[in-house]
């Protein structure tokens, strides 16, 4: 039997590899209920002067002869403390166009009190801005971070970088507080990365070389646009995002699916190019697949973990065939439906600029490819009796076109269901808003504080019973943007009962959280392989988005 799997596989760099070390040595050093996060361990950098060779020299003196004994922990807190640095590679940045009380700052907010925490939220802003070090861009083989040639905004407390799709909503924050310098800064340095790798990556670190997340650049450059009409940043974006929208529409991340009638649907999904335990969270995989016991079975399912990072919703039952058995994680075959109405986007994003800039052929080319997939929604993901679109699952690997199946539909509820009434395709369509609007009344995924994610409580972060601040913008600004009176009262209702808990969980903690439990007001939410983040980027964003959009009359308190 073959020993590895057939896909592609992008290397990290040799101080990951040595990094992967630390982190298994510290796993074993520590006691359980003391084990520090490892992505703190991977995020580390080699102390100046010393280089790699001499501190991996270093570690095997410390570690040798101890065969089944462990470090002791202040043993490898003294070597870290020697010969590595924490949190060296960013350093505090003011934002040039930052302003604690900006001109014309939700202007439709009556209510002095949710005025001022507005505030206090946008000027959470400062806290999360940062530059990369000088150091990064001199030896950049000395650190995990990589190199981006603007300030950046993180989500905050563990995430110490750049992340692909929380840079959208975080965008759409700025925006709010006419941060329009600081939102192009962060559109450069990931099409920075899309021009060095063929796509931008899951984070800016060398170890998320290996896979992407939603594909949002377009819309992130349409936003800056749509406010600034700056035709230049589109000029120079379009060849970007001709070279990312080719990287979600070949190779692995390419299917296709042929309906009764012959016709072929080309679709993308989501596709790891990694197959080995992920270097921030190598001590969990590897116990996630203790259980599995062949070489050729363990790295498919290092791939399918992988490439539910690549998604952005790790973890979840969705990308389960046996849930909630986390060893039957299939991501690779799930053909998802909000990954593709991310790329719908996309294709009316660029037909809409090159239309700007004068290539009329080449706008022509993408709104035809938009109708195409948009057909394709309608034949592969549309349930009609669910009113809700479903992720459709593959029956063979993805690399033939394979002919579509009724029962390969996942008929379970997630908010994921509902995210293509955030584009005017579907929104525009009031049959179908009527449609959607019923069936997400019916699901059960309106809750206390938002939408739930899904309607599974299996102990994974992307399940029942949190909600995230993503899905809540996306089907909560599509409904808003509909023409029927019902959608925009339900997007309504759902933003103020997000804001609500979220106020509620600030002024309770003192942080907005990186995600609510939305089953009880004023709660945040948990679960997962690491514990609840604080900050936080994009759930700040989309508070200030929900702000701008439905402002805040003057006599409806904030408080529950």
């Amino acid at each position: 039997m073959a020993v590895s799997d057939s896909g592609p596989v992008v290397q990290t760099t040799s101080l990951v590899t040595f990094l992967q070390r630390v982190q298994l040595e510290a796993h074993r050093s520590y006691p359980t209920e003391e084990t520090p996060d490892p992505k703190f361990y991977i995020d580390l950098s080699l102390k100046h002067p010393h280089h790699l060779s001499t501190v991996e020299s270093a570690f095997n003196d410390l570690t040798s002869g101890s065969f089944d004994l462990s470090v002791p922990a202040k043993k490898l807190e003294k070597f870290v403390g020697e010969y590595l640095d924490d949190g060296k590679d960013l350093v505090p940045h003011e934002p040039e166009d930052f302003v604690s009380h900006p001109l014309d700052f939700f202007l439709n907010v009556e209510n002095n009190q949710v005025i001022e925490w507005a505030r206090e939220v946008h000027c959470l802003w400062k806290t999360l801005c940062y530059r990369v070090s000088d150091s990064v861009r001199e030896s950049p083989e000395r650190h995990t971070l990589l190199a981006l040639p603007e300030p950046v905004i993180i989500p905050g407390s563990r995430f110490k970088e750049v992340y692909y799709w929380d840079s959208y909503w975080v965008l759409k924050g700025l925006l709010t507080g006419k941060m329009f310098t600081t939102a192009k800064g962060l559109v450069t340095n990931l099409m920075s990365l899309v021009e060095t790798y063929g796509y931008s990556l899951n984070g800016a670190r060398a170890y998320y070389t290996n896979r992407s997340q939603p594909p949002l650049l377009s819309s992130m450059v349409y936003e800056i646009y749509n406010v600034t009409k700056d035709e230049e940043l589109l000029r120079k974006a379009i060849p970007v995002l001709l070279k990312e929208y080719e990287f979600w529409n070949s190779g692995k991340h390419k299917v296709v699916i042929r309906d009764a009638s012959g016709c072929d649907h080309m679709l993308s999904r989501y596709y790891a190019m990694w197959n080995m335990p992920r270097p921030e969270s190598y001590v969990f995989d590897q116990e996630s697949a203790s259980g599995v016991s062949n070489t050729l079975e363990k790295e498919r399912f290092y791939r399918e973990i992988a490439t539910a990072a690549e998604t952005g919703c790790d973890f979840s039952t969705r990308w389960m065939r046996d849930p909630p058995n986390f060893t039957t994680m299939a991501t690779t075959s799930v053909v998802p439906v909000d990954l593709n109405v991310i790329i719908l986007k996309m294709e009316l994003d660029i037909a809409f600029m090159m239309d700007i800039c004068g290539d009329k052929e080449g706008s022509e080319r993408f709104v035809k490819a938009s109708k195409a997939r948009e057909k394709a929604f309608g034949t592969v993901f549309w349930n009609e009796k669910a009113g809700q679109w479903l992720d459709y699952w593959l029956s063979s690997n993805g690399d033939e076109p394979e002919t579509w199946k009724p029962e390969n539909q996942n008929t379970n509820v997630f908010a994921s269901n509902f995210t293509p009434i955030w584009i005017s395709s579907f929104n525009s369509d009031e049959n179908l808003v009527k449609k959607v609007v019923k069936a997400l009344g019916n699901s059960g995924l309106i809750a206390p504080a938002g939408i739930l994610t899904s309607l599974t409580n299996s102990g994974q972060q992307w399940d029942y019973p949190n909600g995230w601040a993503p899905q809540q913008e996306m089907i909560v600004t599509g409904l808003a943007r509909s023409g029927v009176k019902e959608a925009k009262e339900i997007a309504e209702e759902i933003a103020r009962r997000w804001i609500r808990s979220s106020y509620s969980v600030y002024k309770t903690s003192g942080s907005i959280h990186e995600k609510l439990n939305v089953a009880e007001f004023g709660e945040y939410g948990g679960g997962g392989e690491y514990k609840p983040q604080t900050g936080f980027g994009w759930s700040n964003g989309v508070i200030l988005a929900f702000l701008e959009e439905f402002g805040w009359p003057s006599d409806l308190s904030i408080e529950p």
